[in-house]
């Protein structure tokens, strides 16, 4: 996710754009007009605003103003910039700012497959169905047209789409009041022309009034807008692929965004042209197409923070230089990794194909201010392409380290993990807090912001390498409705770093210095200033404060020496494995003896280094020196050769004091000493303290605090502790403060195990919290008051600490219950201090396994899916069968792949959940989500990526997990017993006891009751849920009862065992053994051959002649068998491609007749008014049998009268027709039929067949509902006709019926509600889709 920190707009208020796993706890809430004593003219607040003095850019410029970016050119990874704003037009030199704007997601990806070809009238049906006017301008020598659709909320961020989704009520809501007004001056004209109605037509006519009104405030209720749709066409012109889109839909005026007004684009980097939607939105878009035309991409930002980082980088504003970017004159490319369809979520893919764009634009730098957290550094698919695009193609690759501190070892992936990339920190000088963050009063000297995330790695490495300004106004995209924005991270300090290194760049292009990202790193880290005095420091701010200025000047005096990566690879004696970058001695075992280590460093060349002239003559004499030699030894000097060289050093920490210490080991070049350091080994030592006072607990007090003071406290958990009580209590200050608690351990392949709160003290007081601790492990405590807080005040804030520890201890911590009826025994024991023993356990999930139903292998589009080193990229797509009985939130979850973007092996993932209309309800990557599904089938498919076959191979019958959550009744309580046999038994509960350090206590925990497992649960389905078994000190009631909410609470799952033989299985009928076995052998033929009858095919007429022979045959041999006119009935009404509508109505007509007459109204209708016993097996049987023919009866008499109301409307129109072509003769003939049929004093057949309908079954139920509406139709109640539409539409759990909606639009139209159709138009497109989207 995005690495900045908070977003400040111009109004100065606060929104969040973290990782929703980086709670919002950075943001800056301070701001206020006055500046205090830290006096600004205008120009130096200006500077502020987009700092670069900090890091000697001014300098740098000052003499050189010609190497301001000039000849470099940065891709930037990022959410996509809006090439659009002020500042990224031009360079410095009349050069396009941005070269090129790519969506690597796929996010605006648009299926433009179909092909079609204009009519006479120059028109084409668009995707959406709409037609479509082609400009008669445009060049298409093929007369191919390829067409695709978006709903174009999807291309919106979510803060533009709440906007116009604002807008866009207000004006629904304007037609809608007025067609409301409409209907109640209908309904009270009504009434006041008819006082007392008593008639029955008059009453139902008066119930058509009052149901219009009910809809359309009902309608204003339930609005939702999915937002319109946005028609493309894509074709070529001889010379290029082109495309346009409709935006009509968007427009009020409906002669603005027609597609013959459309001006067309071609792929952005042919002629750097963009587009914006419509002046509402003022969203600007640029297109790609891809696939010989097949894929149109539509590139749109996902959020503001590509475009501000981008301005940061390179922006240029001729009238205003203060704000230009560090270097106005390098150039861009805008890779879009954040894709729409997940917020701003970076994928696998999205990373990937940005690489290659990267590469193939021959870019000089990278900036990427997105991370992750990572379980392993400097591993998996991306660095492992990250460290090819750096050694091989020399790009420099900087990223932001994240903004997860201030604890240590917060580095996220892949700017602070990995070795190819450079991490920058966040730091903020006293002009930035007097100027960009309006402060009262500054700090007294740059600092770093609290939140930016601290190193080591967790093998050992710096992680931050320099640090820069992570604040700044820069420019946003214009669908903001602003030109500029604060915002501050460091996803706003790597930028500064990166555009800082295209001056570098641009410097060393124009003096002919060779660029690599190996000299250049050396040369920021060489020459930052440092930020702090202590040594510790490091570890927040990397090497200092880059820079500019120094690094080209020591650039320039090193450009002869060989350009070299010294890779360090550390192993400790004794042991092969794991290999480190770095020494890290956290755990307290380590930290209490001398341990040796052997270090290999391996002078790295970039792959076209000669061997001749650069690898054999490399030998550099090297002087080792460390910063602390009574704790670190190290040999005197290294001759280190091309093929590398190890040597020993020892760490002794036993007589450090307890806290934090860090040193290094470096190597000096023994004939250019002012080189400074060539390779640095850092190495991390946290001493904790032992707690050994009983009750085990640990307190800090008097510890004062000023804005931006951190305090870290390393404290020994004891054995046999899983959580620990800690009491904050602050004093001694007169406004308010904020502070953050960070609690950080390490485990080996896990992520850091963090907890953190923001606590804000308005006064004197105490507050207290629980968390989760692991026994034996170092634990780092950090509290940080935040940078801005209590600035202006001269008063420290006086705070103590206090941590008690508190643990049971149990033989099993994750707990699997086998599905048997066994208990599981649990042994419990405390270590520490006495503790309540209060188990409990709940199971609140359910996961379902499924395997694919199909898998398929391809190979992707060669033009953007094709790596550097030439590999092409394959997709493995996997279809998973999903059926859900009940509506549920469901998450799927996937072992192998959940959790991980940057450290994994694979590519990419990406799923989608659809419905058998292709109505897609829930996307995900890595980190799926929860959504709401109603009952019914689904289609989840799983797209993997990766350019080994074999791999993806393996993974063609990958297990899914369907993750559901019950519903609060459902949850399963499980319950402890005393007794192995308790659960059987029913006695022997367990409910608590008090346990002793030393005493260990048994109890057993029994399975669920099988009537209490969910409905319809599967074997091989696991339920899951949490079991905690202490007393927290402070928690209240709803906390006691959810062990979920317990911090050493532990995961509990249960197997969900074969379902039970069914006892009736097997047990025959009792009618059917009453019978004969030549009565039964005649049933079974001829239930065969009506079988065989139904599963012929009427595809052509020679099947329908096929299929009308044996109908007959069979109706002569069983000519009063209902269940056989039944089915001919079915097979009639089944055909499709009917030429002739009226004769197949007649034909249906008749059949429904044969099987109305083949029943016995009478005696069905005594039957069931009589009341049957339904533990009587003959009375059951006789029930179900009257119960499918009174069925067969009301389907015969419902299609009947769905083809009355057909024949007669078809008659209509012919005779509409008749009139509009002055027909006479016809139309005699017409009225002569109608007489014939029903008119004059002949029967209503219709209304007749209605009300014996009526008879049998609920007529406004979703079955037979639409008789009903057909009804109301041809009586003008089109009020009352769509409010049953309305209420069948809503009652059916069945997945949308396509045939429903398009009635209800045929309603709307007729009443001419047009605003109300186009609206469920719209949400057509959304329900039935004519293909799934594309990944």
């Amino acid at each position: 996710m995005p690495c900045d920190s908070s977003v400040i707009s111009s109004d100065n208020s606060n929104s969040n754009n973290n990782n929703e796993k980086e709670k919002s706890k950075k943001s800056d809430d301070s701001s206020s007009s006055s500046l205090g004593d830290f006096k600004l003219n205008e120009s130096t607040f200006l500077a502020s605003l987009m700092p670069k003095k900090e890091i000697g850019v001014d300098r740098f410029l000052h003499s050189n103003p010609n190497y301001d970016g000039r000849g470099a050119l940065i891709a930037i990874f990022d959410s996509g910039v809006d090439p659009a704003v002020d500042g990224l037009q031009v360079t410095t030199d009349g050069k396009p700012k941005i070269l090129d704007v790519i969506d690597c997601t796929g996010s605006g990806d648009i299926d433009t497959s179909k092909v079609v070809k204009a009519d006479a009238d120059g028109c084409i049906s668009g995707a959406s169905g709409a037609s479509l006017v082609i400009n008669t301008s445009w060049k298409n020598p093929s007369g191919e047209w390829h067409v695709g659709y978006k709903l174009v909320y999807e291309l919106f961020t979510e803060d533009l789409t709440f906007r116009l989704k604002k807008e866009r009520r207000k004006k629904w809501d304007e037609k809608n009041q007025e067609e409301i007004a409409r209907a109640v001056k209908q309904l009270d004209d009504f009434d006041q022309k008819h006082i007392k109605v008593e008639d029955g037509k008059l009453k139902r006519v008066r119930e058509d009034l009052q149901n219009r009104l009910d809809l359309l405030r009902r309608q204003s209720e339930s609005y939702d807008d999915n937002g319109p749709v946005v028609d493309a066409v894509v074709w070529h012109d001889g010379d290029v692929w082109r495309a346009a889109l409709d935006t009509q839909s968007l427009e009020d005026d409906p002669d603005c965004g027609m597609l013959a007004n459309c001006v067309p684009l071609t792929n952005y980097r042919i002629e750097r042209k963009y587009g914006v939607f419509s002046k509402l939105d003022a969203c600007t878009f640029v297109v790609n197409v891809f696939n010989n035309g097949n894929v149109l991409s539509v590139v749109t930002d996902c959020s503001p923070h590509a475009t501000h980082v981008a301005g940061i980088a390179a922006a240029f504003h001729p009238k205003e230089p203060l704000l230009n970017g560090v270097a106005p004159g390098a150039q861009l490319i805008s890779c879009k990794i954040g894709d729409s369809r997940l917020g701003s979520m970076e994928t696998g893919t999205g990373l990937i194909r940005a690489l290659i764009a990267a590469v193939e634009h021959k870019c000089d730098l990278i900036n990427m201010s997105y991370g992750e957290a990572t379980l392993l550094p400097d591993y998996g698919r991306f660095v492992d392409l990250v460290n090819e695009v750096v050694n091989k193609h020399r790009l420099i690759f900087v990223s932001s380290a994240g903004n997860s501190g201030p604890g240590l070892s917060t580095v996220g992936a892949p700017g602070g993990t990995s070795s190819s990339i450079i991490g920058v920190g966040a730091y903020v000088s006293p002009a930035m807090a007097a100027g960009a963050h309006c402060v009262v009063e500054p700090p007294s000297e740059g600092l770093e912001y609290t939140w930016s995330s601290r190193g080591p790695t967790a093998d050992g490495d710096l992680g931050v390498c320099i640090s820069a300004p992570g604040g700044a106004v820069a420019p946003v995209p214009k669908w903001t409705l602003q030109r500029r924005r604060l915002m501050n991270g460091t996803s706003m300090a790597s930028p500064s770093a990166c555009g800082g290194t295209a001056l570098l760049i641009s410097a060393m292009k124009a003096e002919g210095i060779p660029v690599s990202p190996y000299s250049v790193r050396k040369a920021l880290e060489n020459t930052a200033d440092p930020i702090g005095d202590l040594p510790e420091d490091k570890l927040s701010t990397g090497q200092g404060l880059m820079q500019v200025d120094k690094a080209f000047e020591y650039i320039q005096k090193c450009q002869n020496f060989p350009c070299v990566q010294y890779q360090i690879n550390i192993q400790q004696s004794g042991k092969t494995r794991p290999s480190s970058r770095g020494i890290y001695l956290r755990e307290p075992s380590a930290c209490r003896q001398t341990t040796e280590w052997v270090v290999e460093v391996n002078p790295k060349f970039h792959e076209d280094a000669s061997n001749f002239e650069e690898k054999i003559p490399f030998e550099e004499c090297i002087e080792l020196y460390s910063t602390e030699k009574t704790v670190v030894k190290t040999p005197d000097y290294l001759l280190l050769t091309h093929n590398g060289r190890s040597f020993n050093l020892v760490v002794d920490p036993s007589n450090l004091c307890d806290g934090l210490h860090y040193y290094e080991v470096y190597g000096i070049d023994c004939k250019a000493p002012w080189r400074g350091p060539i390779f640095r080994i850092p190495i991390t030592i946290t001493k904790a303290k032992a707690t050994t006072n009983q009750p085990l607990q640990v307190s800090f007090s008097n510890m004062l605090f000023q804005p931006g003071h951190i305090e870290r406290r390393y404290i020994e958990v004891p054995h046999g502790a899983s959580w620990a009580d800690v009491t904050i209590k602050s004093s001694g200050f007169d406004t308010p403060r904020k502070f953050y608690i960070d609690a950080v351990q390490m485990c080996p392949l896990q992520r850091p195990l963090k907890w953190e709160k923001a606590v804000t003290f308005a006064s004197s007081g105490a507050k207290s919290f629980a968390f989760r601790v692991i026994s034996g492990q170092t634990l780092e405590i950090v509290i940080s008051q935040f940078w801005s807080s209590g600035i202006g005040s001269h008063e420290s804030a006086s705070v103590n600490f206090e941590v008690v520890f508190h643990g049971i201890k149990v033989n099993q911590e994750e707990l699997l219950l086998d599905g048997s009826e066994a208990p599981v025994r649990i042994d419990a024991e405390t270590l520490l201090v006495s503790e309540e023993l209060a188990p409990v356990a709940i199971l609140n999930k359910i996961r379902v396994p499924y395997r694919p139903i199909d898998s398929k292998i391809c190979a992707l589009s060669a033009d953007r899916d094709k790596l550097p080193s030439g590999k092409q990229i394959l997709a493995l797509t996997l279809t998973y069968k999903v059926k859900l009985e009940d509506g549920a939130q469901v998450k799927p979850h996937i072992p192998l792949l959940n959790d991980r973007i940057y450290d994994t092996k694979f590519e990419s993932q990406f799923y989608m959940i659809s419905d058998s209309n292709k109505r897609v309800y829930s996307r995900g990557d890595a980190y799926p989500s929860s959504s709401n599904l109603p009952k019914g089938e689904y289609n989840l498919q799983l797209y993997l990526r990766h350019d080994n076959v074999q791999i993806l191979e393996k993974m063609r019958h990958l297990v899914l997990f369907l993750e559901r959550n019950l519903e609060e009744k459902d949850v399963i309580r499980l319950n402890f017993f005393s007794q192995p046999d308790g659960p059987l038994m029913g006695n022997g509960s367990f409910k608590s006891s008090i346990l002793i350090p030393g005493m260990k206590e048994g109890l057993y925990i029994g399975p669920p009751q099988k009537e209490k497992l969910p409905k319809n649960s599967q074997q091989g389905s696991v339920l899951i849920g949490a079991i905690s078994y202490g007393k927290l000190s402070f928690s209240d009631q709803q906390e006691k009862n959810n062990p979920e909410k317990h911090p050493a609470s532990c995961r509990i799952s249960y197997v969900v065992p074969p379902n039970k033989v069914d006892e009736d299985k097997g047990k025959g009928s009792s009618i059917s053994t009453k019978k004969t076995v030549s009565e039964r052998i005649k049933e079974e033929v001829r239930d065969a051959k009506i079988k065989v009858l139904g599963t012929l095919k009427q595809e052509n007429d020679e099947d329908r002649l096929e299929w009308k022979e044996l109908a007959a045959s069979l109706k002569l041999e069983y000519p009063k068998y209902t269940s056989l006119l039944a089915k001919i009935l079915e097979g009639l009404v089944s055909r499709s491609n009917i030429k002739d509508k009226i004769h197949h109505d007649e034909e249906v007509i008749g059949a429904a007749n044969d099987v109305i007459d083949s029943v016995d109204r009478e005696e069905l209708a005594k039957f069931f008014a009589l009341k049957n016993d339904p533990e009587d097996d003959d009375a059951e049987n006789t029930r179900k049998k009257f119960e499918s023919i009174r069925d067969q009866l009301a389907e015969a008499l419902y299609q009947k009268g769905l083809a009355l109301a057909e024949i007669e409307s078809l008659k209509l129109a012919d005779l509409t027709w008749c009139i509009l072509s002055k027909d006479l003769d016809a139309k005699e003939d017409v009225d002569s039929e109608k007489s014939t049929d029903g008119g004059g004093s002949h029967p209503d057949l219709f209304e007749e067949n209605f009300l014996e309908l009526k008879k049998w079954v609920d007529v406004k139920s979703s079955k037979y509902g639409i008789l009903t509406v057909t009804r109301e139709r041809r009586s003008k109640r089109l009020g009352t006709a769509l409010k049953v539409l309305s209420d069948i539409i809503q009652n059916d759990v069945e997945p949308a019926k396509k045939k429903l909606y398009e009635l209800k639009l045929s309603l709307l139209d007729e009443i001419g509600w047009k605003y109300l159709a186009t609206y469920e138009r719209q949400w057509m497109l959304v329900r039935f889709p004519p293909t799934l989207p594309l990944f």
